[in-house]
């Protein structure tokens, strides 16, 4: 008999996905279609900026400290920008017939953002935490962005709209720590 803590956590395989059972003139669907990696390269921009998400979301949840609510505020504003373009590199992902892939196994081990700490954190601390995340995802789409670029202008210019938001918000946050260099 196997051990409860071991089934308990065990996750149950996937079922289907099989897709329906299309004709060929139903599925004529035609088009521009990605490289293999074109594909690689936008999904790994989509990880990125789910797992950016989801960590703004941990860090809304237990910020605590001086100018609280203004960093709770702006946490708000990086998860749903992160939340948007996730959806638009996905969207564009299908229009090119790639399949982006947002399962949690999949971010947590493709992601390049580093783990996020448990537990309260102080405001400033989140501050430098964030910063460093949102520089993170700009840094993947930056590796990325001459290879998509190559291949298909559109899907960079969608990149240098993630990069031109995020590197707003980047500036953003990283001003609450910084202090005025002396003149």
């Amino acid at each position: 008999m196997a051990d409860s803590t071991q089934t308990k956590n065990k996750r149950r395989p996937a079922r289907g996905g099989s897709g329906a059972g299309l004709t060929d003139e139903q599925n004529a669907e035609s088009g521009f279609t990605a490289s293999k990696q074109l594909s690689e390269s936008m999904q790994k921009v989509m990880v990125d900026l789910i797992e950016l998400s989801l960590q703004g979301k941990q860090a809304h949840w237990n910020v605590v400290g001086k100018n609280f609510r203004d960093t709770h505020l702006q946490l708000d504003e990086i998860i749903d920008a992160a939340r948007e373009f996730t959806d638009t590199i996905a969207e564009r992902m299908r229009a090119l017939h790639a399949l982006p892939d947002g399962r949690s196994d999949v971010i947590a081990e493709t992601t390049t953002l580093p783990e996020f700490p448990q537990g309260e954190i102080d405001t400033a601390e989140v501050v430098d935490l964030m910063t460093e995340r949102l520089e993170a995802v700009t840094g993947t789409v930056r590796e990325v962005h001459d290879g998509i670029d190559d291949e298909d202008p559109t899907s960079a210019d969608l990149l240098h709209e993630v990069l031109e938001r995020l590197e707003q918000l980047a500036w953003m946050v990283s001003a609450e720590n910084r202090v005025p260099k002396k003149r």
